[in-house]
């Protein structure tokens, strides 16, 4: 019954904002769109000082995630289309970041960075709604690593969704303000889950009084089970971003989950993040930025371990960035993770410490192919 109710209300909600969006002045629809064509590639090399006995460093981290060799991260091509009352993005990419963080994914859809369509839902363009696979709306790291003052991915990052695949209905009612709800096949999932019969939700508020400070909170509402062993996931990601001065900046984020421990349960299990970023810009072209970071999932909800403690890990991590332009990014990073219990692989027994040196040369590209 609950789901037949559902259905009418996504009906009903579908011809209410289609006779808003056909209502409007054919004209504006007539006007010719602008396509774009971008790209982004990410080369990099990577020391674990553990040596770990295969090339894949880690199995909780996801991007720049190979021992001793050159690789490719992530590369990228993406089409854009804009228009004032429609849009559209269409991205493939390759590198090790697909084919660690996209393994559940079937054949060629690991291979989709976005794929998505939306549409205007309101005269002065204030709603929108969105369709198919886009970047997640949680947190401040994407997979674009020239975006992130970090080369690495903090913790937090790498434990919760970079991509979701669903729609999405966001208002911005001025632009300091921006208000989205999500509907998804799961936890970053681009596919829903095999005998998993239900959607999940999200939520973001995202507030900028200014171009120099940035608040956020985003959340997540739903299952990472089938429909036998449903378990249901409640997760919270805020963060802060500050832009004290020309020369310094500072990011602080946390994130808490729960998850029932079995299906229909009262009693939950959790796991929670926090992590602050400082970054120094020495020069016009160099850049330096120090992390801390703490990661607690006691029951391995996220990241299971087979160990006592599970996964209780603390992390510091220091990177320098020489930017010649800002298409183009070299960086150089130290990270260290210490954790409770021994759980980072060497060439004999597991240690409790993990140190690794990482360099990077990152640029992207884009351009309009046609004038509006």
């Amino acid at each position: 019954m609950i789901k037949i109710q559902l259905r009418v209300l996504v009906l009903v909600v579908f011809c209410f904002f289609s006779g808003i969006i056909f209502s409007q002045n054919d004209s504006i629809w007539q006007q010719k769109p602008s396509l774009s064509l971008s790209g982004f590639l990410d080369a990099y090399y990577v020391y674990d000082f553990n040596e770990p006995p295969t090339n894949v460093r880690q199995s909780f981290l996801f991007n720049h995630n190979r021992h001793n060799e050159f690789n490719v991260n992530l590369g990228l091509i993406k089409l854009g289309l804009e228009h004032t009352k429609y849009r559209a993005n269409l991205a493939f990419h390759a590198g090790t970041y697909v084919n660690d963080n996209y393994a559940a994914e079937p054949g060629l859809l690991k291979n989709i960075f976005e794929a998505n369509v939306g549409i205007s839902l309101s005269k002065k363009n204030k709603f929108w709604f969105d369709a198919g696979v886009f970047p997640s709306h949680i947190g401040f790291e994407s997979a674009i690593s020239i975006d992130n003052w970090t080369l690495t991915r903090s913790l937090l990052a790498e434990s919760s969704p970079y991509f979701l695949s669903g729609a999405k209905l966001t208002y911005n009612p001025n632009d300091k303000l921006e208000i989205a709800a999500l509907v998804v096949n799961g936890w970053q999932r681009i596919q829903r889950l095999q005998g998993n019969s239900m959607l999940s939700f999200g939520t973001q508020l995202n507030f900028s009084p200014s171009d120099k400070f940035t608040f956020n909170w985003s959340t997540f509402i739903g299952t990472d089970d089938p429909d036998v062993l449903r378990r249901m996931r409640y997760f919270n990601n805020l963060y802060g971003q500050f832009q004290f001065t020309d020369k310094f900046g500072l990011i602080t984020g946390f994130d808490a989950g729960v998850q029932q421990t079995v299906k229909g349960s009262s009693s939950y299990e959790y796991w929670l993040s926090p992590v602050i970023i400082a970054q120094f810009a020495i020069s016009k072209t160099w850049k330096t930025a120090l992390r801390g970071e703490y990661y607690e999932d006691q029951w391995g909800v996220i990241i299971p371990t087979g160990t006592m403690n599970v996964f209780q890990t603390t992390g510091v991590s220091l990177n320098v960035d020489y930017a010649p332009t800002e298409n183009i990014m070299c960086r150089l990073e130290g990270r260290w993770l210490n954790s409770k219990d021994n759980i980072f692989p060497t060439k004999a027994a597991p240690t409790n410490n993990n140190f690794i040196i990482g360099a990077s040369i990152a640029v992207r590209f884009s351009e309009v192919l046609n004038e509006k």
